[in-house]
């Protein structure tokens, strides 16, 4: 399975109209009301609401250990930033230490990785390049196997961490292998459940499982701010500026997600047999968000991995750990405090200012392994294709890199403002620091945009494939 759509954005080679557009070119009723008037897809999309119900079913089924206090563990790990987001891809998992508390994350972890070796290794490129559906197993085995070792890798270190909280600090080396053979097992199943939706269902199953794990959070989410609101933390009007930001961030990320620089391609004539073929002008679409949300991700895992540290050091009560503890709270863009009792200025700026440079750090890093123009370039020319005004070859290969490069400014000032909005958009709507709002920017909001508008393509493109066949 290739990495789930959302997670490293793009586009590609396109030929000839709509085929690389990223909009959709029905309204979204009308689509859903002509997908579910068809025999086939609507079966498609209920066995996909099955599914999901079968992953809301194991997100509530917890790990059989005696002893195992979730409200306790949760309150060991609410200093971990990561835990949030892992929390947040799981539909609430982690917190309630359900079988699913890793949810999906080894597997995306390793997809990255593997996507990383196959451009890092000539021998994988080339045999992903031409090894067609062998080769393409091959590396789901590989990618498989590397994320059943993450599973055990990750689950043993949020145990270190929740080892900090007095529920688990005497938990015996059995009761832990417990734990981690039925998170591993947990998570291989998450995977199963999403390569039956990509068979059997619409769309990437990687991905719908994901956004379900979003979907599943929003209540606990939406509970916790009218709890506030009852215990007189939150004002009503707070709430309405909340919805207000969100709306506006999701037209926001949309626009940015569907946006495209199309470069135009012009085919040279040929002659086959009597006929004379090409001359035809297309396209080369380069999306603006070609990263996705994976600088997000990356971000997030640097900024979050001293306040980890800090916890397997044993937090403030150890030298070491306080030390951690302090790193890490100048690397959190919601943290209020001052720099120093002489330099009033938030820590929260200092990490903000950190997490934007990381955020374009990894925003050019993933576009320069997605997008090999000298690989372009040279596609272009042994197709008998160019850029009009552009000769082929190394003019080519230079015109694309100096395009794709102003496009990745826009594209990672763009995911450095989502990434920030859930930090900013609390403070906007005077929310208390303590209450995590997940759907106002940052990570789960861009994913869920992204894959819907993925799954609804591919529900317009089969669609369009049936009135063809008509």
């Amino acid at each position: 399975m290739s990495l789930p759509s959302g997670f490293g954005g793009g586009g590609g080679y396109a030929g000839g109209g709509a085929k690389g557009d990223k909009g959709l070119s029905m309204p979204l009723t009308e689509t859903f009301r002509l997908a579910w008037a068809d025999p086939d897809l609507r079966q498609r999309m209920l066995f996909v609401l099955f599914m999901f119900g079968v992953f809301a079913l194991g997100v509530h089924i917890p790990v059989p250990v005696p002893g195992f206090n979730s409200e306790d563990v949760v309150k060991s790990l609410n200093g971990v930033p990561a835990f949030d987001l892992l929390n947040m891809f799981g539909g609430g998992a982690l917190a309630r230490l359900s079988i699913f508390a890793l949810g999906l994350n080894p597997y995306i972890t390793s997809s990255i990785i593997m996507q990383i070796l196959q451009t890092a290794l000539p021998q994988w490129k080339k045999e992903m390049q031409e090894g067609g559906e062998y080769a393409r197993k091959q590396n789901n085995k590989r990618t498989r196997l590397l994320a059943l070792g993450l599973c055990l890798i990750q689950g043993w270190g949020l145990l270190a961490i929740m080892k900090g909280s007095a529920a688990l600090a005497n938990l015996s080396l059995p009761y832990q292998m417990v734990i981690l053979i039925f998170w591993t097992a947990g998570s291989m199943f998450m995977l199963w459940l999403g390569e039956q939706i990509s068979e059997k269902g619409i769309g990437n199953g990687v991905s719908l499982m994901i956004f379900a794990g979003i979907i599943l959070s929003l209540p606990t989410e939406a509970a916790r701010l009218l709890q506030g609101v009852r215990d007189n933390v939150v004002a009503w009007w707070s709430i309405a500026i909340i919805l207000v930001i969100f709306l506006v961030a999701t037209w926001f990320i949309v626009y940015f997600t569907t946006a495209q620089r199309r470069i135009p391609i012009q085919h040279m004539r040929r002659m086959v047999g009597t006929k004379m073929m090409g001359g035809q002008t297309s396209y080369l679409p380069l999306s603006v968000n070609m990263a996705g949300v994976l600088p997000i991700i990356f971000a997030v895992s640097l900024v979050g991995l001293p306040a980890q540290i800090s916890m397997m050091f044993g937090g403030p009560a150890t030298p070491a750990g306080t030390l951690f503890d302090n790193i890490n709270s100048f690397l959190q863009p919601a943290n209020g405090a001052p720099v120093a009792s002489w330099l009033p200025i938030p820590r929260g700026i200092v990490g903000s200012i950190l997490y934007t440079a990381l955020i374009f750090f990894f925003t050019y890093f993933w576009t320069a392994i997605q997008y090999n123009v000298e690989d372009i370039s040279n596609n272009l020319k042994r197709g008998g294709s160019f850029i009009p005004g552009v000769r082929p070859g190394k003019q080519t290969k230079d015109f694309l890199d100096g395009v794709i490069s102003r496009i990745t400014i826009v594209g990672a000032a763009f995911i450095a403002a989502v990434a920030l909005l859930q930090y900013i958009a609390p403070a906007l709507a005077g929310i208390p620091p303590g209450i995590y709002i997940s759907l106002i920017g940052g990570t789960s909001l861009l994913i869920m945009v992204s894959v819907a508008l993925e799954t609804m393509r591919q529900i317009e493109a089969n669609l369009l494939m049936k009135q063809y066949g008509q």
